[in-house]
């Protein structure tokens, strides 16, 4: 009687399992390692997290990528809530804190038309894509490894990305961009973490950034700021 034929042993299957499992562990060095992808071009801490959520078998849903019911709805979703949002930081929220209507650190684009089409895109991919798929889909995911899912640990995780979001853009900013940026985080993280769907916080996050820019383009942030307070 023939001996039987060895069964081919997947090798390779079991080394890639592995290295999803590691991946999935993601200690501090793999953490700092996505991190500081944006310190060497922007938005590459984003690719870096879609890149490792492929690799180590992660579904796309865990970050927030899931398919909206529907693509139309999502985008006037987003656009609306991104809009009104920015308006009311910038008519009540902010005058309320005693910020300076004027951004210095763009206000260089009033009337910048040369400079206009990049700060658009940037503003999309950089802001819109990069950001909320780093703040909130990513780092939702970590810390929901790390704190559990109970709504203690939603509400400690919705805290702990916003201040880090504001604390970013502290240096570039100031005081004020801090501000908002930690209550933005605040509005868009409770609802990525009731809704756990990122698609809509990147469109509104991207017009929140867009109207800005235009409020700020057509030297309209004095005028708007004091809109209700003089």
């Amino acid at each position: 009687m023939p001996a039987q034929a060895s069964k081919p042993t997947s090798t390779n299957a079991t080394g890639d399992d592995r290295v999803a499992a590691s991946l999935r562990g993601f200690g501090p060095i793999g953490i700092l390692v996505i991190l500081a992808g944006n310190f060497v071009v922007a938005p590459l801490s984003a690719i870096l997290v879609l890149l490792w959520v492929r690799l180590s078998c992660t579904p796309w849903p865990a970050i927030g990528y899931v398919r909206p019911e529907s693509w139309v709805g999502s985008v006037v979703g987003g656009i609306s809530l991104g809009v009104a949002f920015k308006l009311l930081m910038k008519t009540i929220v902010l005058p309320l804190l005693g910020a300076d209507p004027i951004n210095p650190a763009y206000h260089y684009l009033a009337g910048n038309t040369a400079a206009l089409p990049g700060m658009i895109l940037a503003l999309i991919i950089v802001a819109g894509f990069g950001e909320e798929t780093v703040f909130r889909g990513w780092m939702f995911e970590r810390l929901g490894r790390l704190l559990g899912r109970a709504r203690w640990a939603k509400v400690l995780t919705v805290l702990i990305t916003s201040v880090w979001f504001g604390a970013l853009h502290y240096p570039e900013q100031r005081l004020a961009g801090a501000q908002q940026a930690v209550i933005f985080g605040l509005v868009i993280g409770t609802i990525f973490a009731i809704t756990r769907r990122i698609f809509m916080l990147m469109v509104a996050h991207a017009a929140f950034d867009l109207t800005a820019l235009a409020i700020i383009y057509w030297d309209k942030e004095t005028d708007v700021a004091h809109l209700f307070f003089k």
